[in-house]
């Protein structure tokens, strides 16, 4: 404990040394660096300064460095000048590549500072590791992490310093209006209402079996042990199906249609509390209940917000594309499709070993369209299928939506802001779903969830032409990475300097004593980031912009309903009855968390760069496109992807997919072959 202790206070107690020589005078670095907008730059931007903004007892005014890199600059005898054009990754390596002698560290993707590090313009951080010590540790400890940073298998080069927004952790979470599910499946006797709305004509048709029988491995209600928690189809048929068949059903009708096949489905287990299917630790929910579910709250409006209206599944920012495609994110989740929450592009590893592509997957496509067919029903929300500027604050302050799947703490704080006594919007448990991980070739029903945290698509690089000649200049740079992975510098780019800690207080955390944020910070957390622990750090304290984030931070600014719903899930992850890729070169390799990037060539990354369609088509950026959430939105509209296997064929065939995974498929195999040699 003394151990966890003394690396938890590091910052506070004493200064750890710099591994790389540091020259006797100041090196100035010229920092393009950043996480993604003008707030979230080294520096303080006139829009987050205002005036002059106070924290912990320093003012800071627009283009002050922000207090963790006041203290990086302390640490290192270094001088940040800032070059930084406040934009995402991508955009801010595309405006200086053309002038890297003007920088000496940038911001970029993985796949972008690995092909100009390729190129010679990137400086090969991995030639150095003998003199980072810090950094060298952590690749040793681990290798799944060194394979996906690799850039080139001959050399072992590495052109970026890894992100982890936390690591080998879930990430996206779904969401729900827990007191709205109680409030309809729950207590004796029937559902009634004063008012409810008739149920919009059944387009989804089910996913899961109509008869037979499913088991389940389930925490047991008290978390302690797992259990076996059966579905039975052929006491209660399929929910969706019966649904379909009865024809026009209004919103009281489907609300006791659920509650009786909840009882006969799973023989009383829930008893009255059968919101605990979906809500529960020994929650057992698949696709087809949720949409019964969902059915069953859009019909229910009145009930639930005393309104005429209410949406289902609704995305953070329903006209903002990076949000948007957290809908087909979630489709993989409900109809057990690898690729769309990969680390790298869509793709995955299948049970061969071999690299496949989600979007030249048949099955992607069939989910998509069964995605559609909720979008039809109306179970999604409007604003979602027309692109319109509606957000989470606007659903959840006045009732008016259910469900959503995201970050848990950013999205669970509006229990403190926009919801009344008794309104709880919570994590829920990760559904269950056919995978096909090899074991049966019939798939497994289990749950599994692919958004797990590793080596996040963004990092940090070093200019050759920046650092051309100038040996203090470099090793200014590499004595900053190999800093930001020693156990202090750790503490300094999640936490912030020490004046935002409260000096000798620790708590548990993942196994280690971590350090307590002090009293200030939590002040200044809500009164300057209304609670988002991340936009607080990044505009702020200049923390959390790369490098290596504990969660220890995080967790401390969670709400307590926030705790409560991640706890269940943790607890699930604990005992094993959610599964996740593995960060190494797993036994099955299904389980196989694809790196974030894969060592192709000079040549390859022009091929791959020649792509246009396929790079242009499916991106997550903010006013980009994507084919998938449009899939989603208005069905199989593109030309030439009339249905789920003419868009597989055409991505495969028209749009160069064959090829680019020709090139993804060598570089996997020449990681896998490097990686024998370095294991």
């Amino acid at each position: 404990m003394k151990k966890y202790l003394s690396l938890a206070l590091a910052l506070i107690l004493a200064l750890s040394a710099v591994s790389v020589a540091l020259a006797d005078e100041p090196v100035t670095l010229r920092m393009a660096t950043g996480y993604n907008s003008a707030k979230t730059g080294l520096f303080f931007d006139p829009e987050t300064a205002g005036e002059g903004v106070e924290l912990a007892g320093t003012v800071y005014h627009s283009g002050d460095l922000k207090p963790t890199w006041v203290a990086v600059q302390e640490k290192l005898n270094v001088v940040f000048e800032d070059k930084y054009q406040g934009n995402g990754a991508s955009a801010e390596f595309d405006y200086w590549k053309e002038q890297l002698d003007q920088v000496d560290m940038l911001s970029g993707t993985a796949a972008k500072l690995s092909e100009a590090g390729e190129a010679g313009l990137v400086v090969n951080i991995g030639a150095y590791l003998d003199q980072m010590p810090n950094f060298k540790a952590y690749l040793d400890e681990n290798p799944i992490v060194k394979l996906s940073i690799t850039g080139n298998t001959e050399t072992g080069a590495i052109y970026f310093s890894p992100y982890f927004d936390g690591v080998n952790d879930i990430e996206r979470m779904p969401l729900m209006r827990v007191d709205m599910v109680q409030k309809l499946l729950n207590g004796e006797g029937e559902f009634t209402a004063e008012a409810c709305k008739k149920l919009n004509p059944a387009v989804y048709t089910p996913y899961m079996p109509l008869e037979g029988k499913v088991e389940i491995e389930t925490p047991t209600a008290d978390g302690t042990a797992t259990e076996i928690v059966t579905k039975d189809y052929d006491a209660a048929g399929n929910i969706v199906a019966k649904m379909n068949e009865a024809g026009e059903i209004d919103g009281v009708t489907a609300v006791n249609m659920l509650r009786e096949y909840i009882d006969k489905a799973y023989n009383g287990y829930y008893g009255t509390e059968r919101a605990d299917l979906f809500i529960g630790q020994n929650a057992a929910w698949d696709v087809d209940e949720l949409v019964a579910l969902l059915r069953c709250v859009v019909s229910n409006p009145q009930t639930l917000n005393g309104t005429d209206t209410i949406q289902g599944l609704f995305t953070r920012e329903d006209a903002n594309n990076q949000r948007r495609v957290d809908m087909f994110r979630f489709a993989g989740t409900l109809f057990g499709v690898r690729g769309l929450e990969s680390r790298q592009d869509y793709l995955y590893v299948d049970e061969e070993g071999e690299l496949k592509d989600a979007r030249q997957e048949e099955e992607t496509y069939e989910a998509l369209a069964k995605m559609n067919a909720l979008a039809q029903e109306g179970l999604l929300s409007q604003a979602f299928v027309n692109g319109e500027d509606v957000k989470t604050q606007n659903y959840l302050e006045n009732d008016l939506g259910f469900m959503h799947y995201d970050y848990n703490q950013t999205q669970t704080l509006h229990n403190a802001t926009l919801l009344q006594e008794g309104e709880k919007y919570m994590a829920v448990m990760v559904p269950v779903a056919r995978w096909y991980d090899g074991t049966d070739e019939d798939g497994v029903y289990m749950r599994f969830t692919e958004s797990w945290r590793s080596v996040k698509t963004d990092g940090w690089g070093i200019s050759v032409a920046g650092v051309a000649g100038n040996e203090a200049k470099l090793n200014a740079a590499l004595s900053l990475i190999d800093y930001a992975y020693s156990d202090e510098g750790t503490i300094l780019m999640s936490y912030g300097p020490s004046q935002f800690i409260k000096e000798g207080e620790t708590f548990m955390f993942n196994g280690k004593e971590m350090p307590v944020i002090a009293d200030v910070t939590k002040e200044l957390l809500w009164s300057l980031g209304k609670g988002n622990y991340t936009n607080f750090a990044r505009y702020y304290l200049g923390s959390t912009l790369s490098f290596m984030k504990s969660q220890a931070f995080e967790y401390q600014c969670t709400h307590e309903v926030g705790k409560e719903g991640a706890g269940k899930i943790s607890t699930a992850i604990a005992l094993g009855t959610i599964k996740h890729p593995l960060l190494a070169v797993a036994e099955n390799p299904w389980y196989t968390s694809v790196p974030t990037v894969l060592p192709t060539t000079k040549e390859d990354n022009q091929a791959l760069g020649g792509y246009d369609e396929l790079n242009t088509k499916f991106q997550s950026g903010k006013n980009q496109e994507n084919v998938l959430v449009d899939i989603i939105a208005s069905g199989f509209t593109a030309e030439g992807m009339g249905s789920p296997e003419e868009a597989a064929e055409y991505v495969k065939e028209e749009m160069s997919g064959e090829q680019y995974l020709d090139i993804k498929e060598i570089a996997w195999e020449e990681l896998l072959d490097y990686y024998e040699t370095i294991k």
